[in-house]
């Protein structure tokens, strides 16, 4: 989009110092234009997506059990191992719900001993043996849960990594589940991308990933898919996932850093399509149409086109009316005439910055 503004500002430019030096009648009275030639989808350049990099390992800490908590042990930042306590919940009402079950339990421990020693000497019915023996196994699980629970007040990492996020701080109180603090591992990245509906349904035309970091120069990084979402979101787009095909130095690249990845697609079915500027493309009483510049002649000539579809960058995907290699009048299409001569202006070379030389 840039490149056809920049040809238009030129094309403009260019038409004013012309109408101020010429007289009524010159040679140079031919229009000027800006040509652009036709390329097929087949010979395009990679799609473009702006992506992020996240940890291919990535979890929220949360307590299983809801309190106030004690004591945040980490820092953003932070080295944590697997099975570090990172957080600490304030545990009295777990404490004294334990002792409380512990006490219950040798209660209902030592009555049921002495129900099944009845009945192995004949003193009592099954009945009796049964509801002791279902009474002992039930205070058992509530012991165990009431153990659980009290170990569940201490927060442990269950990767290691590094401390992304402290969503909450000492003194706060939390409801089981809720996330105190993200933690991601070092030993994977991944880049994720969202993708159209349209890309989501060619996704299997997609045949090399690569991207690259401003922090790593020109470098490219090729990458592999690993997975889709299946539904997309609130936006309409799809999360893709992609991973290194090569190891990263991970001080250079980490999570969260944004980059370019570039998608080269496969065109096999794209026979007959070309890919032109919008800024060629043209509606005359209804019809859509490009001029075709004759290199012979000179001239300009008008020519129907159908727009298969408006690209991602805006240009157009024509399917019928033109072939690769054509030239069409990118800049100055609205000024020309069918069949009309006219001037050609070059464009600046790669070396020739803005056009001054």
């Amino acid at each position: 989009m840039k490149k056809n503004f920049y040809l238009i500002s030129m094309l403009v430019f260019a038409l004013g110092l012309a109408s101020c030096g010429k007289k009524e009648g010159s040679q140079d009275d031919a229009p000027m234009v800006v040509l652009e030639t036709v390329k097929g989808l087949n010979e395009l350049g990679a799609t473009t997506f702006t992506g992020k990099t996240k940890s291919a390992e990535e979890v929220n800490l949360a307590f299983r059990v809801a309190g106030q908590i004690q004591r945040v042990l980490v820092k953003e930042g932070d080295y944590v191992r697997q099975g570090q306590v990172v957080a600490m919940m304030d545990s009295r009402d777990y404490q004294v719900q334990l002792a409380a079950t512990q006490a219950e339990y040798q209660q209902v421990k030592a009555d049921a001993e002495r129900v099944m020693a009845l009945y192995q000497e004949g003193n009592t019915t099954a009945s009796n043996y049964d509801k002791a023996r279902y009474g002992l196994q039930q205070i058992t699980q509530k012991l165990a849960n009431h153990r659980n629970q009290l170990a569940d007040t201490q927060l442990r990492s269950n990767i290691s990594g590094y401390v992304q996020t402290k969503f909450h701080e000492s003194g706060e109180t939390v409801s089981a589940g809720m996330p105190v603090v993200s933690v991601f591992g070092r030993d994977g990245i991944e880049v994720q991308i969202q993708i159209s509906a349209t890309d989501y349904a060619n996704i299997d035309k997609f045949t090399s990933f690569k991207c690259q970091f401003d922090v790593t120069g020109d470098k490219e990084f090729p990458l592999s898919l690993v997975r889709m979402s299946q539904e997309a979101n609130t936006s309409q787009l799809y999360n893709v996932r992609l991973k290194f095909m090569d190891a990263v130095d991970h001080k250079k690249i980490t999570p969260g850093m944004t980059t370019i990845v570039y998608a080269e697609v496969s065109n096999k079915d794209a026979a007959g399509k070309v890919h032109v500027p919008s800024s060629a493309v043209i509606d005359t009483n209804g019809k859509t149409q490009v001029f075709v510049y004759d290199e012979k002649a000179g001239v300009v000539k008008l020519r129907n086109v159908n727009v298969a579809r408006v690209e991602r960058d805006g240009a157009m995907e024509v399917d019928n009316g033109l072939k690769s290699g054509e030239r069409v009048v990118a800049a100055g299409a609205h000024h020309v005439k069918d069949g009309q001569k006219v001037r050609v202006l070059q464009k600046p070379s790669a070396s020739n910055v803005g056009g001054l030389l």
